[in-house]
C-alpha cells in the first residue's frame, strides 16, 4: 500500500531502500531538480510553494526541472473500504497541513486503479511538446497542478485521454498533439527511463528537492516545506556548493 507519513510529510516507494545521490552532469548552471508524481498527495500539498520556488529560481539565473519518479506505476492496491479509509485520511490532513482543496468523490468510485504511471506520462509527454518554449519548467507546473486539481479536486481519472483537455487548454497546447504522444511507445519508454533516472538520484520519496551545481548534487529537502524554508536551504546550500574564487 502507498506510504504518507504525516510526520515527514513523505510519500514514499514500498520496500525502498535509501541509496546516495550520485553525481550529475547534464545542467550548465545551478538547477534545482523537482521530483515527485501527479497523484502523491504530498506532492499536491506543494503545488503552490513550487511555483514560488520555480519563479525565485527564474529571478536568480537558477535553472528549475521537474520530474516524474512514479510513486506507484501500474497500481496494484485493492480498491476497498480499508484503502479509502486510508486515503480520505491522509488527504484531510495534507488538506489542513497546507491549504491546499481536496475533493472526495473519487471515493465513491465503486472501482478505481491507484495507478500513478499515466499520470506521470502525460508530465512527461507535455515537457517533450514544451521543449525549448519553457525554459523555466512554469508552463509545465501550471500543467501538472491543473492535473492535480482534476484529480484531487474534481475526482476525475488521469488514465483516460480526456482528462487531460483541461489541462492542456490551461498551457495553450492541443489536446490532440497532447493525446497522440501521450498514448505513444515513445512517452511510455521516456516515462520508464525518467524513474530509472530519479531511482539513481537516490529518490526515494515525494516530493523531493534536489540542487545540482557542476555535477555535484544534494538533496535539498524531501517531504512538504513552506517557500521560505525551502528558499532559505536553497540560498544556504548555494554558499557552500557554489565553486570558491580566490
Amino acid at each position: 500500500m502507498l506510504h504518507c507519513d504525516p510526520e515527514s510529510r513523505v510519500c514514499t516507494l514500498p520496500e525502498a531502500e535509501q541509496d546516495a545521490i550520485p553525481h550529475a552532469t547534464a545542467a550548465t548552471r545551478a538547477t534545482v531538480r523537482y521530483v515527485g508524481d501527479p497523484m502523491c498527495s504530498w506532492c499536491w500539498g506543494l503545488s503552490p510553494t513550487l511555483k514560488e520556488l520555480a519563479a525565485y529560481c527564474a529571478g536568480h539565473n537558477l535553472g528549475f526541472s521537474v520530474h516524474m519518479g512514479g510513486l506507484r506505476p501500474g497500481g496494484g492496491d485493492a480498491w476497498n473500504s480499508a484503502f479509502k479509509a486510508f486515503l480520505r485520511n491522509e488527504w484531510e490532513h495534507i488538506g489542513q497541513a497546507t491549504g491546499q482543496p481536496f475533493g472526495f468523490s473519487l471515493l465513491e468510485a465503486a472501482d478505481f486503479d491507484y495507478d500513478t504511471e499515466p499520470a506521470c506520462r502525460a508530465v512527461v509527454a507535455m515537457s517533450k511538446l514544451l521543449a525549448g518554449a519553457d525554459p523555466d519548467s512554469r508552463r509545465l507546473l501550471a500543467f501538472l497542478a491543473a492535473i492535480q486539481h482534476r484529480f484531487y479536486v474534481e475526482g476525475e481519472d488521469p488514465k483516460t485521454p480526456e482528462f487531460y483537455r483541461d489541462p492542456c487548454a490551461s498551457v495553450s497546447v492541443a489536446h490532440e498533439a497532447f493525446v497522440a504522444l501521450f498514448l505513444s511507445a515513445e512517452a511510455g519508454l521516456a516515462t520508464r527511463k525518467e524513474f530509472q533516472r530519479c531511482r539513481a538520484w537516490g529518490v526515494r520519496g515525494f516530493p523531493s528537492l534536489l540542487l545540482e551545481i557542476e555535477g555535484r548534487m544534494r538533496l535539498l529537502a524531501s517531504g512538504y516545506a513552506d517557500s521560505g524554508s525551502l528558499i532559505a536551504r536553497l540560498e544556504a546550500s548555494l554558499k557552500t556548493l557554489s565553486p570558491k574564487t580566490e
